[in-house]
């Protein structure tokens, strides 16, 4: 799957076929609050609609405290069909109580009334702060705004990607084209990220003993495509891909709320339809996996204060748990990752994090290097427990590019495991501490 190419195309969420989309601002974040241009009259509301009612997968935050609307979600991918979405920015509709479903529940009728199709195949979403009661008035006149305005031009995409944003400081969108079973088919995404980012989601929202316990702005991701495919398929696919993107990431290790992957299917392609034991899926999950990839990497690239990023490598170890809580620990460091911020390649940090993880760890065992993106031409600091002959300044050059990769082999077994993560920034720091005299830069 890997080997397959995949050609990208412009449009994003509107480049398949038969999906249209808005966004309008509809003053949910009020205006002159947050910081820079969030201050202004950003869009914070955006609708993407199919003209056909489409099969549906999603993948919900695994936090314990679980906002309403991806409760409504959760409970509505159940029945595998949807043909719209609504998302606001500004207000994550979290830890809002009955009041809070109600509202959910009201964005998704509204929205229905609206389109004139069926309720239960509207779904919702949202982010921003947290603990703050909807402000329906605005969200009403948004919807209603918003589906006057749906269209499939590339700058309505483009809208939609800025109404769903809220620290993010650019929109993250991307579409692609390639074949299914003889059919040209494309797959658009948009996303947002920038804080509050370390995913861990299922298909259901309950935390199965696979994700990594302990886990704590919100990620939405939306994906729309063409291609004819059945909803169990397509959750199977969206599992997988998650697994390997978004659930690979992390800029400050705090799992949002909020955090939503949904996929809509419309099959307007005319492919004959893909089912679990389909020839064809596992292109499509290739396809799919390629998209969701390439969004996870632009949020971390966006985080907050973020001016390094580095892939976390870790091979050789006992067990795929060891592997993931091994990399976990080391891309979680506030030590490594402010050194990372540094330039430094403190390999001390990195060792000290690995020994306090859950992975089994063998000192003399264990090799620390560097290398640029996806290079295996290595830079070893570190091997077999024991300083190695590459010099400070070596090791400095190789810890000082704007993206690096660095390696880890426990050398104890066979399993591996990466993770896509974030320096540690006084910039970070900044943004998030907020003025306590002035309620306005408070973020969520």
């Amino acid at each position: 799957m890997s080997k397959l190419k995949f050609k990208v195309v412009p449009g994003a969420i509107v480049a398949p076929k038969g999906f249209l989309t808005s966004g309008v601002f509809c003053d949910i974040k009020r205006l002159g609050t947050g910081k820079g241009s969030n201050k202004g009259p950003k869009r914070d509301l955006a609708l993407i609609v199919s003209e056909v009612p489409a099969s549906v997968a999603g993948m919900f935050t695994t936090n314990q405290i679980c906002a309403a609307p991806v409760k409504v979600c959760a409970e509505r991918v159940k029945r595998g069909v949807a043909q719209a979405v609504v998302i606001n920015s500004g207000n994550a509709n979290a830890c809002t109580g009955k009041q809070g479903m109600k509202d959910a529940r009201a964005m998704t009728a509204l929205t229905a009334k609206q389109l004139h199709m069926t309720e239960e195949h509207v779904f919702v979403a949202s982010t921003g702060r947290i603990g703050v009661t909807m402000p329906m008035e605005q969200v009403r006149a948004g919807i209603v705004a918003a589906e006057r305005l749906l269209n499939r031009e590339h700058t309505s995409a483009d809208h939609a990607a800025e109404a769903i944003m809220t620290s993010d400081t650019r929109p993250k969108q991307i579409a692609i084209e390639f074949k299914l079973g003889g059919k040209t088919v494309l797959i658009g995404g948009m996303c947002k990220g920038a804080g509050m980012i370390q995913p861990g989601m299922s298909a259901t929202g309950a935390r199965p003993a696979a994700l990594p316990q302990g886990l704590h702005a919100t990620m939405l991701c939306f994906i729309t495509t063409d291609a004819a495919i059945e909803a169990k398929a397509l959750q199977a696919c969206l599992r997988e891909a998650v697994a390997n993107s978004f659930n690979r990431i992390t800029v400050d290790a705090d799992m949002s709320t909020n955090d939503t992957v949904l996929v809509l299917a419309n099959g307007l392609a005319g492919n004959a339809e893909c089912g679990v034991r389909s020839a064809e899926l596992k292109t499509f999950q290739a396809a799919l996996q390629h998209v969701c990839l390439e969004l996870a990497k632009m949020i971390v690239r966006d985080g907050e204060g973020v001016h390094r990023v580095v892939t976390v490598r870790v091979e050789g170890a006992k067990t795929i748990q060891d592997a993931d809580a091994a990399a976990r620990a080391v891309a979680n460091s506030a030590l490594v990752k402010t050194s990372w911020h540094g330039g430094d390649p403190n390999w001390g940090r990195i060792i000290d994090a690995l020994g306090y993880s859950a992975a089994t760890v063998v000192e003399d065992k264990v090799d620390i290097g560097y290398s640029a993106p996806g290079s295996r031409k290595i830079l070893w600091s570190l091997k077999r427990g024991q300083p190695t002959k590459a010099t400070f300044k070596q090791l400095c050059a190789a810890a000082a590019p704007k993206e690096f990769d660095l390696h880890i082999r426990l050398n104890l077994g066979q399993a591996a495991a990466l993770m896509y993560a974030a320096d540690l920034t006084e910039a970070y720091v900044d943004y998030n501490k907020g003025d306590v005299t002035d309620p306005t830069t408070l973020g969520g």
